[in-house]
């Protein structure tokens, strides 16, 4: 049997005793490019942060290939939402992406000429090699996004968590992280985003876990992305049907 990659049982987290993520558990297998969609303000990014223990959770029990966190964490990488990011703090590109190696390299080792190629292949992969120097608050929101791409790229993981990584982004920067994700998927990473865009769904992820404060549904995207869960999910919203019309011919079309 296939441990997944990540398994979430009955989490909740409150902010001041109220719940933002209410008994939430879902599974994502191992290889998959599995996405968490639904309403905004419903949870998604604070699940995310609480799996990662980056927020402290209420209840509930998280494992990453089957061991808790702690024990495998240089397996996971984090890509956070680009809003949450001090842009105008002092570094370069090249230097952001090195933090990705503070793992094995140590807060107080020098970085080495290895660490320093390997930055530079991370960066030459997304497309911002020529940009190392410069100071991270200097560059445009797709490129920012790239190098933080980058940056998780150098752990080498087997689990890439990603915070909507295609929110106000260029056409070019998503081509790059959408290639960037199916080429992780084939080396036999598992990814996880958070996702904002109903009609791209289709056309990115084979998985899909739909998010209102809890998991309303969780699994194959053809078993999942359905308007009856989506409705459920969404609320039953009007201002939705256009979208959810688009969304599910396109996944109609792919199935062709």
């Amino acid at each position: 049997m296939n441990i997944p990659a990540l398994e979430a049982h009955h989490l909740t987290v409150c902010y001041d005793k109220k719940p933002a993520v209410w008994e939430a558990s879902l599974e994502i297998p191992q290889g998959s490019l599995s996405a968490i969609i639904g309403p905004n303000g419903a949870g998604k990014s604070t699940f995310l942060k609480s799996v990662l223990g980056i927020i402290p959770r209420s209840s509930g029990s998280v494992s990453f290939f089957g061991e808790p966190y702690k024990k495998v964490k240089q397996r996971v990488a984090y890509v956070p939402q680009r809003e949450s990011v001090d842009w105008d703090y002092p570094i370069s590109a090249r230097e952001v992406v090195l933090m990705g190696l503070y793992k094995t390299i140590g807060l107080f080792r020098r970085k080495t000429k290895d660490h320093i190629i390997q930055a530079e292949s991370a960066l030459d992969r997304v497309g911002m090699l020529d940009y190392a120097d410069r100071q991270i608050g200097e560059l445009s929101g797709g490129q920012q996004q790239r190098v933080f791409l980058a940056r998780a790229l150098v752990q080498k993981a087997d689990l890439y968590m990603m915070d909507e990584p295609f929110a106000g982004i260029d056409a070019t920067t998503e081509k790059v992280i959408l290639e960037l994700m199916q080429n992780l998927k084939a080396g036999g990473s598992t990814i996880l985003c958070v996702h904002h865009d109903l009609p791209t769904v289709a056309d990115y992820f084979d998985h899909l876990s739909l998010f209102n404060l809890h998991v309303v549904a969780s699994g194959p995207l053809d078993e999942v992305f359905t308007k009856e869960q989506l409705m459920k999910c969404y609320g039953g919203r009007l201002e939705l049907l256009t979208k959810l019309t688009e969304s599910l011919g396109r996944l109609e079309a792919l199935k062709a």
